[in-house]
């Protein structure tokens, strides 16, 4: 009888690569991005991704990036981590931890506070030093909220499906 295997994924490897799965559901045709929240017991409580709220049609809503602000994506996209705060049925998400694959923006870093999530565990900070990044990391000092950048591994993970 042999023993356990040893190559198993860590915990943390686990939740982000839920994340970023999460986050290939997303039809933005720029940036994907996934949030898991996990409880202190290594219990997945809620996901989500980037897109448009229910109901509003991915057809009838504007993906660009660029032009004047109602024919932009922007002022209709609801982001990876309200996405999975809004998702959670569960009652308090007090004292969990939300793993993102892009560090959350200034709005999101409010709803992340006013839930009780205490730890974020991003993977790109791609927006550093911008001003809403600033401010995510200003308000997350100021709430006691600790955000923790991914350690990537290098393992290489292949789901075929």
């Amino acid at each position: 009888m042999g023993g356990k295997r040893s190559d198993y994924i860590s915990w943390d490897e686990y939740f982000m690569g839920v994340a970023q799965l999460s986050g290939m559901r997303s039809k933005d045709p720029n940036t994907q991005v996934g949030a898991c929240i996990v409880s202190n017991d290594n219990k997945i409580l809620s996901m989500g991704y980037n897109g448009f709220p229910s109901g509003c049609s991915d057809e009838d809503f504007p993906w660009e990036r660029e032009g004047e602000e109602l024919d932009t994506k922007y002022p209709f996209v609801t982001h990876s981590e309200l996405n999975a705060i809004l998702n959670y049925r569960g009652g308090s998400l007090e004292g969990t931890k939300i793993y993102v694959s892009l560090f959350p923006c200034n709005e999101c870093a409010k709803a992340i506070i006013q839930s009780g999530i205490r730890t974020v565990v991003y993977d790109s900070d791609k927006y550093v030093g911008t001003p809403a990044n600033r401010a995510s990391k200003r308000m997350f000092d100021a709430a006691g909220v600790a955000y923790v950048p991914y350690s990537r591994t290098g393992r290489h993970i292949h789901i075929e499906v």
